[in-house]
């Protein structure tokens, strides 16, 4: 008996260190989140890491290595869509990754790319993966539907249904 209870509480503590890295790590995704609406960069220094690499697809040609480079990489997109906004719809962690899908948008008051800017609104889900280590963002991967984004600019036709 002793030794069943000795085993329980074992998982338990252990369980409850694993919790709290899942939760600490998922609030730090929600945390940079929360930064770059608020268009608080300096804030970043406390949740990515300096050597951050940033991969997507659907950005190919823009490589982020580092903190300052994904800072730049940000005020290139308010730039864009000043009013740009993130929101989180399901987010989930463990102890060393974090996935979220989440809805980005806003209104193209400026270039993006090759294209100009048309002031209309648009709305683009997107999903993101996050590395965590030593409490701060070291990776990520971000994908979303560039077709669906640049049909609702206007700037392509909409695939036939």
């Amino acid at each position: 008996m002793l030794k069943s209870s000795f085993l329980l509480v074992l998982v338990l503590v252990f369980s409850g260190v694993c919790f709290a890295a899942e939760g600490d790590n998922v609030r730090i995704a929600e945390s940079m989140v929360e930064a770059i609406n608020n268009r608080d960069l300096g804030r970043l220094d406390e949740l990515v890491s300096q050597n951050v690499v940033r991969h997507s697809a659907a950005t190919a040609g823009v490589v982020v290595t580092s903190l300052a480079e994904f800072k730049a990489f940000l005020e290139s997109d308010f730039a864009s869509v000043p009013d740009s906004v993130m929101k989180i719809d399901v987010i989930f962690g463990n102890a060393e990754y974090v996935a979220m899908r989440a809805m980005y948008s806003g209104t193209q008051s400026g270039q993006m790319g090759p294209f100009p800017p048309t002031g209309k609104r648009f709305e683009l889900p997107f999903i993101g993966i996050l590395r965590i280590d030593d409490g701060k963002i070291a990776a990520m991967w971000v994908e979303w539907d560039n077709v669906f984004a640049l049909s609702q600019l206007g700037h392509l036709a909409a695939p036939a249904d």
